[in-house]
């Protein structure tokens, strides 16, 4: 799961560089536009993964405390 959120993370990530460098959506261009419901999806998709992302904070403090 870990795998897929890191994967997840770096699509956002450069489809935001790209509409912040270039003004272009990748993710919106490849799914029929911003509102597209593929495109939403695939938002949606993202963000749950940018979410579990956020797990990847304490995983390390977690360990360090069993650890010990």
């Amino acid at each position: 799961m870990d795998a897929i959120a890191l994967i997840l993370v770096i699509v956002g990530a450069l489809n935001w560089g790209s509409i912040g460098l270039f003004g272009f959506d990748i993710v919106g261009a490849l799914f029929g536009g911003q509102l597209s419901v593929m495109s939403r999806i695939i938002f949606t998709i993202v963000a749950l993964g940018g979410l579990w992302a956020i797990t990847f904070f304490f995983k390390e403090k977690i360990l360090n405390k069993t650890a010990e």
